[in-house]
């Protein structure tokens, strides 16, 4: 494999500030070593098996801060960049002939200087360079994420913890995991033993063919190893609709309290909690109780889209009844945007999804001072065909092609909802197509790439032309590591 000659600016997301000096280029020596301050010592350990990999050279560990790679953090404004005001994953990456630094105010801003280092090493190439400069750096939006179906076919963790790594090197933050739908319930909660039991079993999941889910102990597994790469996990538990399989579970919960058939098909709406029960607040409740204790993150996700069989008051009275249940377990409620229909609590999230060009509802949300995740199907959903003849995916919102997924802005994206109220930006992946970690690579990237340009680098300096040549130089690296990304015709792969 030839190796690319890298530019300082070659990676992606492009960076707020790039400096090149050609005159200042790293080359790859014989004698490379990591210093770290102590806090840093797992970003090191990271750094140092990167090299590893990337050179084919052994790493040595350097006392204090003598290392040829450079870990730091600074407390303070003394190096006149970092401000108290910088978001966490502000960095500063800056390479000599002698030294290549990494130097933050935090961990995660160290862990995304990684991330941009890990792009510019000479992969395979043990005597190349990295080239000289600086890049002063900041993402544009806090939330930058990813959601993967796990409810319509299951994933195990080790398939997980794969992708976690592949978005990761994208500064993605969040991974949100949509873990119960109509044809599966994907965690263990204590208490509702069923609900994995017949939810997890053989036969869920669309078409009978996803079987599987989490025990509470796999999963924490999972969080932890996400908290390590810097990620998020999102748990979303549907709800009001998208429950035929809790009904099968436990038919008390329907509204006659008689049993329904599991169903494996991908229709949607024809499911519902039943608003007026207090056993569905009682199982609301005890589950909310129980992904809150699993998930240290700040959010639970609760879902709220396509209850088309949930009476519009009953609807409104689902709402108001369990949104504060997440604020009582110490989360902040992220819900599809058609939650926005009542007065929600003052940190609720609504997260727009649909194709529409405008939604009062959420525009009203925003007013009030809410912050949105702008996920609009027709250029973030993952799961949509990049083409007519594209083997896995659906079309109903349009095919998204790489361009048309990096070509659009989320300040723009709905009337009254403008920068100042975004969290961020997310690209969701549904499974109903899929079964395999394949399969979700090959609709992912490299659309997530797209994605991830659009959460962090200022709107000002995106261009299609530069990304499409960045994106070029990134598959090499994909390919090197195993990742089964679509080669789009778009794209001049190098």
């Amino acid at each position: 494999m030839q190796a690319l000659t890298r530019q300082l600016g070659d990676v992606i997301p492009l960076p707020v500030s790039v400096r090149p000096d050609p005159a200042a280029n790293f080359r790859i020596s014989s004698d490379l070593s990591v210093s770290a301050v102590p806090e840093a010592a797992d970003i090191a350990e990271q750094l140092t098996e990167l090299l590893r990999r990337a050179t084919g050279r052994p790493v040595s560990h350097a006392d204090g801060v003598d290392g040829s790679f450079r870990i730091l953090l600074d407390e303070s404004d003394n190096v006149g960049h970092y401000q108290t005001v910088k978001p966490p994953e502000a960095y500063r990456l800056e390479i000599t002939p002698e030294t290549v630094t990494l130097r933050a105010q935090s961990k995660p801003g160290l862990f995304a200087a990684l991330q941009t280092l890990r792009q510019l090493l000479p992969e395979g190439d043990p005597a190349g360079e990295i080239p000289g400069g600086r890049i002063d750096d900041e993402p544009r939006f806090a939330y930058r994420g990813t959601m993967l179906d796990v409810a319509r076919h299951f994933y195990a963790p080790e398939d997980l913890r794969s992708y976690i790594d592949a978005i990761a090197q994208l500064k993605i933050n969040h991974l949100h995991l949509h873990l119960t739908d109509d044809q599966g319930w994907r965690l263990e909660i204590p208490g509702w033993p069923r609900l994995t039991e017949v939810g997890g079993g053989p036969g869920t999941g669309v078409d009978g063919a996803g079987p599987g889910f989490f025990t509470a102990r796999e999963y924490a597994d999972l969080v932890a190893y996400a908290a390590s790469r810097f990620v998020t996990i999102v748990p979303e538990i549907d709800m009001p609709g998208h429950v035929n399989i809790v009904h099968v579970a436990y038919p008390e919960l329907t509204a006659d309290g008689q049993p329904v058939p599991p169903r494996t098909d991908a229709e949607v709406g024809y499911s519902s909690l039943v608003a007026g029960k207090e056993e569905t607040y009682a199982f609301v409740e005890d589950v909310i109780r129980a992904v809150s204790e699993l998930t240290p993150g700040p959010y639970l996700h609760i879902g709220g889209d396509e209850a088309f069989s949930t009476p519009p008051e009953d609807y409104r009275t689902f709402l108001r009844r369990v949104l504060p249940m997440a604020g009582k377990y110490g989360k902040r409620a992220i819900g599809w945007h058609e939650m926005a229909v009542v007065d929600l609590p003052p940190t609720a999230i609504p997260q727009y999804w649909r194709i529409e060009p405008a939604d009062n509802g959420v525009a009203r949300a925003a007013a009030a001072g809410h912050q949105v995740i702008m996920s609009p199907a027709d250029r973030s959903y993952l799961d949509m065909k990049y083409d007519k003849d594209t083997p896995l995916g659906l079309d109903w919102a349009g095919v998204v092609g790489v361009e048309r997924a990096y070509d659009w802005d989320p300040a723009d994206r709905l009337p009254g909802v403008g920068e100042e109220s975004l969290l961020g930006v997310e690209a969701p992946l549904w499974s109903e197509t899929l079964r395999s970690l394949a399969d979700v690579q090959f609709m992912a990237f490299p659309r997530l790439a797209a994605i991830a340009e659009i959460g962090w680098t200022p709107r000002a300096d995106r261009q299609w032309r530069s990304f499409r040549a960045r994106l070029a130089g990134l598959g090499q690296r994909w390919a090197a590591q195993g990742i089964n990304f679509y080669r789009s015709p778009e794209i001049d792969w190098q």
